[in-house]
């Protein structure tokens, strides 16, 4: 395998490993706890360096995942006292965290690879020379690494996958049926940690964070079923990770912001052309209400003056954009549509309805 396949397996595992948690954030509208663990867990690797010199010791996993547990419960703590509504409690806790993190990077960890543009961006162009050998195969540990945080995630959600969604939708009645949403949260959000963790060695804070928000935000756009919105934040992230590291290539840049990139144009282009969320479709459907309701008041303008004395005047067309207050453009453009819909004829001059028009104009009336 090339290093070049190798980074960008290495991205689409982490893509995948970020998205599916992410699409748990986006439906609890926790996403910016995303943000917050990914940076914060530069308090727990800073300390973890520290104590044991080393930016591959275990017990820097554990000191990061607990700084993301830590801000979890602070953000909890000060959301619980009502005085603090979640997203300012977030802003409060993160950047408190993150900068005591720089801190201790910039004063005692400023001659390692551990400096502050490696924990925001990350390299992944390096991934592929920090390699492992497991059951005969040689493979970046990024692989290794990333590829067991994912089949951890896949198997915590697997098994675990009613409890999530019923808490997820209906904490009140998860609950009530004996489970325990403090509890499943929680444990959300340590997978958030770990993944986050075992993560940004590799693309860095700023791609954690795109990937488990993006493909999520945009699959979310797409569909209402939970595991269809599962697959498609998987293929969105992927995506994004194969396109970004070309768009890299391309402009000679960090493959990880090229990534970062791409998330954002993916959920651009499906924000604008999903077929009911997008907002193309949303302006359509605006637009065919908008002439349906004018087709409506044609019909019952009609229909009230129908066999009276003053209909052949009431009835012409310069009337109505006299009287409906309709620019001549529109008027015509709703007189073609009811043509279309055969609920009105035209008859010297004057529009008729047809049985169906008057139909059409009683059931509108009786509404």
């Amino acid at each position: 395998m090339t290093p070049q396949a190798e980074i960008q397996l290495i991205a689409s595992i982490v893509a995948v490993a970020c998205a599916l948690p992410g699409v748990f954030l986006i439906l609890r509208r926790v996403a910016l706890m995303s943000d917050a663990i990914s940076h914060s867990i530069l308090l727990g690797i800073a300390v973890g360096f520290l104590f044991t010199g080393s930016t591959s010791h275990p017990l820097l996993v554990a000191l990061a995942t607990a700084s993301g547990i830590l801000t979890v419960s602070l953000v909890e703590g000060l959301i619980n006292t009502r005085r603090v509504k979640e997203d300012a409690a977030i802003g409060l806790v993160f950047p408190v965290l993150f900068s005591i993190g720089v801190i201790l990077i910039s004063r005692y960890a400023g001659d390692v690879h551990l400096d502050v543009d490696a924990v925001l961006l990350g390299e992944l162009a390096f991934a592929p020379f920090n390699r492992m050998a497991f059951f005969g195969l040689n493979l970046p540990q990024g692989v290794w690494v990333m590829g067991g945080i994912l089949l951890l995630n896949l198997l915590l959600i697997g098994l675990f996958y009613k409890e999530l969604k019923l808490a997820t939708f209906d904490a009140g009645l998860a609950a009530a049926l004996g489970f325990s949403p403090v509890l499943l949260h929680y444990g959300l959000m340590t997978v958030v940690s770990v993944t986050a963790v075992g993560a940004f060695d590799h693309v860095g804070s700023i791609l954690v964070v795109a990937l488990m928000i993006a493909p999520p935000a945009s699959a979310y756009l797409l569909t209402n079923s939970l595991p269809r919105m599962l697959g498609l934040s998987a293929l969105y992230g992927v995506a994004a990770a194969i396109g970004g590291y070309w768009l890299a290539r391309t402009l000679d840049a960090n493959i990880a912001g090229a990534m970062a990139t791409m998330t954002g144009v993916f959920f651009l282009l499906t924000l604008l052309f999903a077929p009911e969320q997008g907002l193309i479709a949303r302006a359509l459907q605006r637009q065919r209400r908008r002439q349906r309701f004018a087709v409506e008041m044609l019909l019952v303008h009609l229909s009230r003056h129908e066999n009276e004395p003053e209909a052949g005047t009431e009835n012409s067309l310069a009337h109505l954009v006299e009287e409906l207050k309709w620019q001549p453009d529109f008027a015509q453009s709703t007189v073609r549509s009811a043509q279309e819909e055969v609920f009105v004829e035209r008859q010297n001059g004057l529009l008729l309805l047809t049985e169906e028009g008057r139909q059409v104009a009683s059931r509108v009336l009786q509404r």
